[in-house]
This record gives C-alpha cells, sequence and structure tokens, in this order.
C-alpha cells in the first residue's frame, strides 16, 4: 500500500467509527449506553491516532506532489474528524 492512500482509509474508517460511537453512545432507559464505555473510548482513541496519522501523510504528500481539490478535503476531513473524535472522547469520559 501507498503511504498516499492512507488518507482514503484512514477517512473511510473515522467515518464508519463515527456512526458507531454516536449510536454507541445513545443512553438506555436505565443510564448506561449502548456499548460498554470503555469499547466507545477506544473507538475514539483508535479513530483519532488513525485519522491523525492519515492527515499527518496527506500533507506530506502534499508537500511533495502538489494538491489536488479533492485530496486537499480528504485531509481536512481527517484533521476534522480527529477533533470530533477526540471531543467525543472527552465527553464520554466519567467525570
Amino acid at each position: 500500500m501507498k503511504a498516499s492512500h492512507f488518507p482514503y482509509i484512514a477517512l473511510g474508517l473515522g467515518l464508519t467509527l463515527l456512526l458507531a460511537v454516536i449510536k454507541g453512545s445513545e443512553q438506555t432507559s436505565e443510564g448506561e449506553t449502548l456499548l460498554p464505555l470503555l469499547t466507545l473510548l477506544l473507538m475514539s482513541e483508535f479513530a483519532v491516532i488513525v485519522n491523525a496519522i492519515g492527515a499527518y501523510l496527506g500533507i506530506k504528500q502534499i508537500r511533495t506532489a502538489g494538491a489536488t481539490p479533492a485530496y486537499t478535503l480528504i485531509i481536512f476531513t481527517c484533521m476534522l474528524l480527529c477533533v470530533i473524535f477526540l471531543y467525543l472522547g472527552f465527553r464520554l469520559w466519567p467525570l
């Protein structure tokens, strides 16, 4: 696999995990989440790491080969997903 393809994989995985975390963090009538809290936190942390690596490799690719609008949008979306998952992870953590 080329490193220039990783942002596409990170984006797809990030969007899939975003749906799982949002749906799994819904609370039941007893106040528990649909998925265990540790699972939700692990998915959020993994998605932050994957999307951060995807954004880094994408920026590195843009510096060497030049930017296209579609590739730039993918990298921006990876950065946005990284921030969203970071926020979701902190929001899920019980105080």
